[in-house]
Order: C-alpha cells, then sequence, then structure tokens
C-alpha cells in the first residue's frame, strides 16, 4: 500500500523538517540527550511512574479497594503491550516508510530503523501507559501522559518518525486503554483479590493498614488486638490520598 502522502507541500513533512531541523542549531550533547531519552530514557520513566503508582495505591485501607486499584495500575502496562499487538497489523497495511527514507536533508540521530514508520511503537507505549496511569491516579496519569508527549517530539526531533506517526500512535494507545479498560479492570481485580489473601504474596495487592489482622498475619491474639490497654484511645491512620479515577 503506497500510505500516506510524503510529499513536500504536506504540512506534516513540513513539521518534520522544522522540529527536526533544531538539530542544526543545538550542541552535540542535546542530541545524544534526545537520543537517549527518546530511546530509552522516557520509557523507563513510564515504568518508575508505574511502579511509584502501584506502590502508593496497594497501601489503600481495605483489600477490595487495594486490590481494585492495583487491578487498574496494572492494566498501564498490560494496554501498552495489547497497543503494540494491535500496531503490527497496522504498519503491515499502511507500509509507510521512514521519513528519511522519502526526504533527505534529515539529521537522522539513530541508526537501524529499517521497519515501517506509522504508527510510532515509542509513542504507542508511553501513551498507553500514561493514559491507563490516569485512569488508575489523575495525578501520576498526567504526568505519564506528559513523558508520552515528550517520547513524541523526541522521536519527531530524531528524524525517524513523521508527526503523524506520532499522532497515530497516541490515537491507537488512548483507543485501546479506555476500551479494554473495564473489561481488563473485571477481570484483574478476583483474581488480585485472591492473591492480597495469600501469607506475603499478598503484600504485592495489599500492604495497608489492618491487613496483618484481616489476613491472620502475626496470629490471633494480634488480630484480636491483644496488648491495647482498656480506655486506650485507637490510632487511626490517616485517610490515604485517593486519587482513583471514577
Amino acid at each position: 500500500m503506497a500510505g500516506l502522502d510524503t510529499s513536500g507541500s504536506n504540512p506534516d513533512v513540513s513539521l518534520l523538517f522544522d522540529i527536526n531541523g533544531l538539530t542544526d542549531s543545538t550542541p552535540g550533547w542535546v542530541d545524544r540527550f534526545m537520543e537517549y531519552a527518546g530511546e530509552y530514557g522516557l520509557l523507563l520513566a513510564s515504568v518508575l511512574l508505574v511502579l511509584w503508582c502501584w506502590w502508593g495505591v496497594r497501601r489503600r485501607g481495605s483489600l477490595d479497594d487495594a486490590a481494585s486499584s492495583v487491578a487498574a495500575v496494572l492494566w498501564a502496562p498490560l494496554a501498552a503491550g495489547v497497543a503494540v499487538l494491535v500496531n503490527i497489523p497496522i504498519r503491515g497495511f499502511v507500509q509507510r516508510p521512514r521519513p528519511f527514507v522519502d526526504h533527505r536533508g534529515l539529521d537522522v540521530l539513530v541508526d537501524g530503523k529499517n521497519d515501517y514508520s506509522f504508527v510510532s511503537d515509542h509513542a504507542t507505549l508511553t501513551m498507553a501507559v500514561g493514559v491507563g496511569l490516569f485512569l488508575a491516579h489523575r495525578k501520576l496519569g498526567l504526568a505519564a501522559i506528559g513523558v508520552a508527549l515528550l517520547e513524541g517530539a523526541c522521536r519527531v526531533y530524531m528524524g525517524v518518525h513523521y508527526p503523524t506517526d506520532v499522532i497515530g500512535g497516541f490515537a491507537l494507545a488512548t483507543a485501546v486503554a479506555l476500551l479494554l479498560s473495564p473489561v481488563a479492570t473485571a477481570l484483574l481485580t478476583p483474581v488480585l483479590r485472591a492473591v492480597g489473601r495469600a501469607g506475603r504474596l499478598g503484600g504485592l495487592v495489599w500492604a495497608g493498614p489492618g491487613r496483618r489482622a484481616a489476613t491472620g498475619e502475626g496470629g490471633g491474639r494480634a488480630a484480636e488486638g491483644e496488648g491495647e490497654r482498656p480506655g486506650a484511645a485507637r490510632t487511626v491512620p490517616p485517610e490515604d490520598d485517593r486519587d482513583l479515577a471514577a
């Protein structure tokens, strides 16, 4: 298939040259930074945001809350994987060459990109994580979406994708993350709830106050509140930051 228009009169091509042309006026270290960030660094940042969110939501006050929250967080990387799989037939159907194949004068910052260009896997991965994470935690989700936007800019700056490759990746990732989220969380939540009841492994799902008593860890006497002085005021842990999107 001929794919998308790659003529020089296409605004997509003009924007590609405008963004990639910034390499002519930037120091070499900026190019190296953008290359590393675009290939590895921003993907790593997305992973770290997922881990940060998981570490927080597993401390919910009850097992049910923790299981549903962890399920929402887990869906973010799973959505990224599903979106990339969906992209495989799309790439084969569109068959759009990389921009440096059809256009001379681009400063390509990374070698070895011989596959098709539409849509960008990097943009798809990071935006799927961002949108998926937004469904679990708005603040960290917005940060992850910001990472995805930076990823898209890096891919164009590096000369390996057209802007529409990036936009297409964002659209694909958003559709997968949003449309499949209800089904995914409905399937994951009961599984994670069962894991949360299991011994030490349950801490991966629920590490909030009351877990030891609810799961029987530490012995029955501890669960019954042994050691509390008669009439002593019980300490109620502060309400955690519930930022789970409804």
